[in-house]
């Protein structure tokens, strides 16, 4: 596969990556124009445009006038500073057109009003970045409850990137990717209330990467929902969140050849779950890799029967050819919740179906369930076959000698009522991983697929290693590593790409 020299630097690690990964993507991802070549042809400075720097003045008519200046090729620039919003901003039909947000936009408190705070619609070659990593959206939601307005929404974006930006405290969802396609999302942190209704990533739509994001909230972490089709999510650290998820899914679903790998979930409410009830299409080629975390509420979850949506029209979705594999790490309660809980429709059963390496301990009792029904394939509770209606219960006993894998900076508690901080962007998201992209502060290059220096190392509790031998999935080598480089028997060290090795 050929990618386009002028994407997002980012995307030329595809290069580095196994050729599964790189089968994921259709195409080339990001802007098809650099930055410095949109901002030599143009720069719309909102300060020119009547914007004023102030948290509590309406900013809505400056950026939209920026917008409209620059949207045929340029850089609307929202420079450092606080800016208020009253009126939220629709942008529409650019092409070859970037906004560089570097100071941060504040809801102001008295606008109240649904939709989203900024929603870009119809436009190619995009890039929404922020050149000094301190960007930022205020959506101060605690005081709304769960209600609008949404913080930002691309929809039928294409050749798209959105990085180095802090979503905070949104009153409804946070980022929305509606319908877009060739799109890359990486090097953000989304803050969000401890309630449903408060979705981290939401994405639909075909050929988008997205990495190297930390979600914090109680609803959806990083969630594809249909149709959607060779989507890529690495690297995500759902820091006390809902966890990530599929759906939910209903009448004429349709997705395919969507990989998760690397994500790092603590008190979450899932670590993946796929959900719907009743409802009819297929999801098929799914494969959800090294899932790491602990404290989680539900593990590995695929619902057919989730009672919190409304029965859709239709015998069920048709599950095809799903994998999971490389989870570990700890639930709550593994004999009230499932360690493993496939439960697919009775009229509909899930077929090709994998389960493996997949070693989840509960943290309260001494057992834990697996729970399957209809679900056909190999490992776990799965029956072998393709056809008929079952229900199986496996109660397994927890080792009694496992680590337990922990990330720098986890929140310990989370809650509603209090304002929300701005949080820096993190350089770690998944264990002993550095992310694939610098920070465009860090970066000499103004950001893209320069390795950022290795990730905080992580904190092991139990029964780690030691002794200078890496565990399982532990990094090994790679440029600028200095940790161990042995791994654990029976594991070895594979090279990933020139900057990462991991045991496997």
């Amino acid at each position: 596969m050929k990618y386009r020299p002028s994407l997002s630097l980012a995307a030329a690690a595809l290069f580095l990556l196994e050729p599964w990964v790189q089968a994921q993507l259709s195409g080339s991802v990001g802007p098809t124009t650099s930055r410095a070549a949109k901002a030599a042809k143009k720069v719309c400075n909102i300060m020119n445009y009547g914007g004023v720097a102030s948290a509590t003045t309406d900013n809505s008519a400056a950026i939209t006038a920026a917008w409209n200046a620059c949207k045929g090729g340029g850089e609307v620039y929202i420079p450092s500073g606080s800016y208020g919003l009253s009126s939220w901003v629709t942008l529409s039909g650019g092409s070859g057109v970037s906004i560089n947000l570097e100071g941060v936009i504040y809801r102001i408190t008295s606008a109240t009003a649904g939709g989203t705070m900024i929603s870009v619609s119809s436009t190619t070659d995009f890039e929404f970045y922020s050149g000094n990593s301190k960007g930022a959206i205020q959506g101060y939601g605690y005081l709304l409850n769960a209600s609008d307005p949404r913080l930002v929404r691309l929809t039928q974006v294409t050749n798209f990137s959105f990085h180095d930006i802090a979503l905070v405290d949104a009153p409804e969802f946070s980022l929305v990717m509606d319908t877009c396609s060739n799109g890359e999302v990486y090097n953000s942190i989304v803050r969000a209330g401890s309630e449903g209704g408060l979705d981290g990533v939401d994405v639909w739509g075909q050929n988008i990467w997205i990495h190297d994001i930390e979600v914090t909230n109680k609803d959806e972490c990083v969630t594809v929902k249909s149709p959607a089709s060779n989507i890529l999510v690495e690297s995500i650290f759902c820091n006390w969140s809902g966890g990530s998820a599929m759906g939910s899914l209903g009448a004429n679903t349709d997705i395919s050849n969507i990989y998760y790998r690397n994500v790092y979930s603590q008190n979450c409410n899932q670590m993946y779950m796929i959900k719907s009830w009743g409802g009819s299409g297929t999801v098929k080629n799914v494969k959800l890799e090294n899932f790491w975390g602990h404290s989680n509420a539900y593990t590995l979850d695929l619902n057919a029967y989730w009672t919190s949506m409304t029965q859709a029209p239709g015998d069920g979705v048709s599950y095809q050819n799903i994998t999971f594999t490389g989870w570990k790490g700890t639930n709550s309660n593994g004999a009230q919740r499932g360690s493993i809980q496939v439960l697919c429709p009775s009229a509909v059963p899930c077929t090709g179906i994998t389960i493996s390496d997949v070693n989840i301990w509960t943290e309260s009792g001494s057992t834990e369930k697996e729970i399957c029904e209809n679900a056909y394939g190999t490992g776990g509770c799965l029956r072998a076959g393709s056809g008929g209606t079952y229900t199986t219960t496996v109660t397994r006993t927890t080792a009694s000698n496992y680590a337990i894998q922990t990330m720098p900076n986890e929140i310990k508690a989370w809650g509603l009522g209090t304002e929300i901080p701005i949080p820096a962007i993190p350089t770690s998201f998944f264990p002993g991983l550095r992310p694939i992209s610098a920070l465009m502060a860090a970066s000499s290059n103004g950001g893209g697929a320069t390795p950022t220096t290795a990730g905080p190392t992580p904190t092991t509790t139990s029964a780690g290693t030691g002794g200078g031998v890496q565990s399982e999935y532990g990094q090994c080598g790679g440029s600028g590593y200095s940790g161990p480089t042995a791994c654990a028997a029976p594991y070895a060290c594979s090279t990933l790409n020139p900057y990462y090795a991991q045991c496997l």
